[in-house]
Parts: structure tokens; C-alpha cells; sequence
């Protein structure tokens, strides 16, 4: 009788089904059932009366089609669906989706007083219902006081000292994974990009070698993030939100066996740094709150870098100009490794990687819940609302970007800082009080990786070729990103 199949062996063939079948919501389907799917309108409903007498009006929306209302709706079509509703109700609607109702708050005003939060009606606690039970307690569902005690315990892990120690151990993994990628071919380049950001992440972070050994630890952050917007929220076998439980277990068990050895150890990592992270008035973590940020982290970092990195190696295969243009620049820094001054010369790289971060926002919404009454742009937000703060719209509108559908880092430059025609009309780290912490990081990150791809490749994609984004859980290339690579 054939031995059965090891959980490795498993694990590489489901990653490799997961890599070359796209999801059922990004399935081609005619453009005219596109169209109509896209362009379909429920009847308009009030979401609840405001105050007698309070002035405020009612926020309009829908539920959508029985059932899943509008779940399938963002997934399938992203960015243009959100623009459509934005232009259909404003900048406060609601909608049916996973079973609930979810106010959205769009555009940079609505967003802005979702989380600036003066009068902290907005909690944390929106997050709950779509991830908590697979990655609790990370920082980002932190809410007010003992957020900032957190934040202020976990900043010492992100000193600038300690960023400049990371630069430096990336830079070798980089170099290192990308060197073995094959020149004149067509990868679907999403995937190598997911497993070099998560090798950088189990060396940055964990002190651990990448390559097979952290393959386990990729599918359960894959699993644990996906099922996040799974619609059948039950345990059922072989469904998302089952695997996403299983994911969490394997997370909590990798990181509490290795607990006792960082706590001992002073190493250089960022695991090591949160286990002796300590304030000037003696705060430290306990060793649940190092595995739940541990397991955040490590999600944050890895599923967002490869985002990014997808997104303007893609726009650079669209835009073989820039793609010249950006070379030149790090030809100029020579065969060094570059450290945090050197990334920092890399000015013009700089402006593709923040208008791909206003392209594809690697966090396409932010959820609250309301904590009471409040009211948003004149409309009624009563207490107990789930709330989707998005900051796609925003990187769109047309009153703070100059054609905004057309791919043009030189609007971040100084002498048009179009991002500065509204605080909130780029958002990809978010804002307010949980602005991402590691948002330096993670530029740094990018940035030394394209370096790295730009000295050694030219690539290309077809002409005409679209990428389309799948929306699932966070957005990812639904083809995976064919990518033609030559060696230079």
C-alpha cells in the first residue's frame, strides 16, 4: 500500500494549485456579464432614522442580491466597483455583505474623520468580525489606551538603530534569492516574490532560514488571510475559514516553542527585539503578546511588501521608460549591498514605489465598529455600525490627482506633491493613531528588492496586457503576473 502523503508533500502541492488556479471571483467571464454584474442597482434603503431634530440625514445603500449582497462584489471587481458606488451614493453608504450591514466611508474627508477619531466613536473592533480569530490581539485591533502602551513597547523593536540592522541583514537574502531566479523566461512572478518577502521576513524577523523550512509558515499566513472574507464563516472542512483556524494553530505553536530561546537570546531579529523590548518606564511584553504581534507582524510584513513589489514590477514592464530611468539610478550606486543611505539616494525609485502604492493600495479597506452615535459629513452613524474606511477611493478621486487612472510616479514629486492636495488623499500605511509602524520599513524593503531585480533583469509583459487584481483577502495578481524576464 503506498505510504500517504507527508504534511510537507501536501503543503507544496496545495501551494502549487493555489499559485496556478485563480479563485473563482476572477474567473474571465464575457465583458458583457462583467458589465451587467458591474452595473447592476438594488433599491435604495435608509439604513437607520437619525435623531428627531438632530439636522443629519439618513445614509443611503443596499443590500444587494439575497443572500451574499454585495460580498462578491469588491472581490471580483476591486477598485472600479468602489469608484462606481462611490459615484452612486457619495462619500457615506451602506451595504449587505457577509451577512451584515457595513457602512463605507470614502473620499479623504469621510476618511479622515473616521481616523483622526476625535470624538472616538470608531473602535478597533470592526476588525473582529473579519480576522480577529486569526490574528489576535495583533497590534492594528488594539484600541486606544492600551494600543498606545503597545505601540509604545513594540517602537523600540523600530528604532532607527534597529531598522539600519535589518537593512542590513536583508540585503544578502535578496541578493541571494533573486540571483537564483532563471533569466529568459515567464514566471508568474507573484509567487517567487511572495516566497523571497517571506524568506527576508524569517531572516529579518526570526533569525530563520528561508527556502523549504519556512514553506509551512507561508501557507498558514496565506490561510489565516484569506480567510478573513470567506463566506461560509463556519469551521467546514476543506473550507477557507477552517483553514484559516489551522493556520493560526501552526503561527501560535512555531512561535511559543521558539519563545524561551529569544527570550534568553539577544539576537538581532525582530522576535528577539520584542522579547527584550522595554520602555523607559519598564514595560515589557508577556509572552502572549509576543506570539499574537509576532504572528501579525510577520503577516503585515511579508503579504504587503509582495503587493507592492508586484505592483511596480508591473507597472515598470508597462512603462519600459521608467523602467530605464529607475535602472540608471541604481546602476549608480555600484555592486555594493546598499545600506539605509544608499536606499535613500534612490530618489526617482522612490516615486514608482509610492504611485504603485496609490495603484494597488496594499490594504484596500480599514475596518471600525461605531462605539455610539456619531455622524460623518452630516449623516447619522448610530452605535453598533460595522464601518469600511477605504482609501482606493481616495486614490483616485480626480480632485486631488491629475488623471488619476494613468501611471505617473512624477506626481509625488516636489514640484507637484499631488499626495499634499489633501491629507488623506494617500493612504496606503493609513492613518491616525494606527498609522503602520512599520511603514519604513517596509519602503526600505521594496525598495532594495527592485534594486536588486533592476541590476540584474530587464522584463517585460505582452503588449496590451492587463493585470487584473483578485480582491479576495488582500489584493493579489489573479494570473499570478506573467512576467517576461531577460538577463542584462
Amino acid at each position: 500500500m503506498p505510504s500517504p502523503l507527508s504534511a510537507p508533500a501536501v503543503s507544496r502541492v496545495t501551494t502549487a494549485l493555489r499559485e496556478r488556479v485563480p479563485p473563482l471571483t476572477s474567473i474571465p467571464l464575457p465583458r458583457a456579464v462583467d458589465r451587467r454584474l458591474l452595473g447592476q442597482r438594488w433599491p435604495t434603503k435608509e439604513l437607520a432614522p437619525p435623531p428627531a431634530g438632530s439636522g443629519l440625514k439618513a445614509i443611503p445603500g443596499d443590500d444587494g442580491a439575497p443572500l451574499i449582497g454585495h460580498s462578491l462584489d469588491f472581490m471580483r471587481f476591486g477598485v472600479e466597483w468602489g469608484l462606481r458606488r462611490y459615484e452612486q451614493y457619495g462619500p457615506v453608504s451602506w451595504m449587505g455583505a457577509f451577512g451584515r450591514r457595513i457602512v463605507s466611508l470614502a473620499g479623504p474627508d469621510a476618511t479622515q474623520i473616521a481616523l483622526v477619531n476625535k470624538d472616538k466613536a470608531f473602535s478597533q473592533q470592526g476588525w473582529d468580525f473579519f480576522i480577529e480569530k486569526f490574528f489576535h490581539r495583533g497590534l492594528m485591533l488594539l484600541d486606544f489606551g492600551e494600543h498606545l502602551a503597545h505601540r509604545r513597547i513594540m517602537q523600540e523593536a523600530f528604532t532607527r538603530d534597529r531598522l539600519a540592522g535589518y537593512v542590513t541583514q536583508m540585503g544578502p537574502a535578496l541578493r541571494d534569492g533573486i540571483g537564483a531566479w532563471s533569466p529568459d523566461s515567464r514566471p508568474r512572478l507573484y509567487w517567487p516574490l511572495k516566497r523571497l518577502t517571506l524568506d527576508v521576513a524569517s531572516r529579518v524577523f526570526m533569525d530563520m532560514p528561508g527556502g523549504d523550512g519556512a514553506a509551512h509558515l507561508n501557507r498558514a499566513f496565506v490561510d489565516s488571510v484569506r480567510a478573513g472574507t470567506a463566506i461560509v464563516r463556519l469551521p467546514v472542512p476543506g473550507g477557507r475559514w477552517a483553514a484559516g483556524l489551522n493556520g493560526r494553530k501552526v503561527l501560535e505553536r512555531y512561535f511559543r516553542e521558539n519563545l524561551p530561546a529569544k527570550r534568553r537570546d539577544d539576537g538581532e531579529d525582530l522576535f528577539s527585539a520584542l522579547c527584550h523590548a522595554t520602555t523607559d518606564d519598564g514595560e515589557r511584553f508577556s509572552d502572549a503578546d509576543v506570539v499574537n504581534h509576532m504572528i501579525f507582524l510577520m503577516m503585515a510584513a511579508h503579504d504587503t511588501t509582495t503587493i507592492t513589489s508586484a505592483a511596480a514590477v508591473y507597472y515598470l514592464a508597462k512603462h519600459p521608460e521608467w523602467q530605464e530611468r529607475v535602472r540608471e539610478e541604481s546602476l549608480r550606486l555600484g555592486d555594493e549591498i546598499p545600506d539605509v543611505a544608499a536606499l535613500g539616494e534612490l530618489s526617482t525609485l522612490e516615486l514608482v514605489v509610492k504611485e504603485a502604492l496609490r495603484l494597488v493600495a496594499p490594504v484596500p479597506s480599514m475596518a471600525r465598529k461605531t462605539l455610539h452615535d456619531t455622524e460623518v459629513l452630516g449623516f447619522h452613524l448610530p452605535a453598533g455600525c460595522l464601518v469600511g474606511v477605504s482609501p482606493t477611493v481616495n486614490h483616485f478621486d480626480p480632485a486631488c490627482w491629475t488623471e488619476p487612472m494613468r501611471f505617473d510616479p512624477d506626481r509625488f514629486s516636489e514640484a507637484r506633491r499631488e499626495d499634499r492636495n489633501h491629507r488623506y488623499a494617500w493612504m496606503p500605511f493609513g492613518g491616525g493613531a494606527h498609522k503602520c509602524i512599520g511603514l519604513h520599513f517596509g519602503m526600505f524593503e521594496v525598495k532594495a528588492l527592485l534594486h536588486e531585480m533592476l541590476r540584474r533583469f530587464r522584463w517585460s509583459v505582452p503588449a496590451g496586457y492587463q493585470a487584473r487584481w483578485d480582491y479576495v483577502s488582500l489584493p493579489v495578481p489573479a494570473d499570478g503576473l506573467p512576467i517576461l524576464l531577460t538577463r542584462r
